[in-house]
């Protein structure tokens, strides 16, 4: 069993990555003006160690942010930008455009909180229903922070949001929230599907049961089993770049579809 450092070493390391971050940004707005994506790479490194740091102070009992020098909701902001960054690279991946950043480990699996899925957001519109606009606001503020912060959440985000927009509003309010919710979410679930088939070129059922065997093995595809499905088989130049670019769609659509829902 490995034994903790006293609380107050972890403070003073916490410390210590702050500082290094803040030389670099030193407000939550600076991250938007870094200019290269080796400052970029130095920020996702920085701000990785001091979600390292944090995540052993939530081991101790007297853990509070009144004792570390950021303030929990600045925490949360940097969060968000760090989380953007990530964002940026997964879509420039599944563009095949290279970046120094690919090589660089973001270690999302830190920042996720296992209580917050599809299914808190859900249990928040459902307190949404039927409360003053005032309130439903403050409500609705709270789920887009959630949003913005939590990392299994991130891929889900835009779709979310629209449900809030084009379909939570115009609810009754005895409708069931979660079914609305559901419905909304297996149209979305479909279409995303035929939109991969389409737009890649590949077999439907083949790409059904590629995802089923996904789901239930939580093994990512090989390249081989993507080139099986496609209706046109690649040159092989072609075969490698091609099958990394539908894989990184695959994970991007189980990330959103399936992981973090319930």
């Amino acid at each position: 069993m490995a034994i903790l450092a006293p609380f107050e070493d972890y403070v003073a390391k916490f410390e210590e990555a702050t500082e290094r971050l803040l030389a670099l940004t030193p407000t939550v707005e600076s991250v938007d003006d870094l200019l290269t994506e080796e400052d970029e790479a130095e920020f996702v490194q920085a701000f990785r160690e001091l979600i390292r740091v944090k995540n052993v102070l939530d081991c101790f009992t007297e853990f509070d942010f009144s004792a570390l020098p950021m303030d929990e909701q600045t925490f949360a902001d940097f969060r968000s930008k760090y989380l953007d960054l990530y964002d940026k690279v997964r879509s420039e991946k599944a563009k095949e455009k290279v970046s120094i950043l690919d090589d660089l480990d973001f270690e999302v699996e830190l920042i996720s909180r296992d209580k917050i899925n599809v299914s808190y957001i859900i249990n928040l519109l459902r307190e949404m229903q039927g409360k003053r606009p005032e309130d439903q606001a403050k409500t609705r503020k709270t789920i887009m922070d959630v949003l913005d912060t939590e990392a299994q959440l991130r891929s889900k985000k835009e779709l979310i949001e629209r449900f809030i927009s084009e379909h939570f509003a115009n609810l009754p309010a005895s409708a069931d929230v979660g079914e609305e919710f559901d419905n909304y979410w297996e149209a979305q679930r479909i279409q995303a599907i035929k939109a991969l088939s389409q737009d890649e070129g590949l077999e439907a059922s083949g790409l059904d049961k590629l995802l089923e065997q996904y789901q239930f093995t939580g093994k990512t595809p090989i390249r081989d089993d993507v080139i099986g499905i496609l209706e046109k088989r690649p040159s092989l130049r072609e075969r490698r770049s091609v099958a990394d670019r539908v894989i990184e769609k695959i994970q991007i659509f189980v990330e959103t579809f399936i992981e973090g829902v319930d």
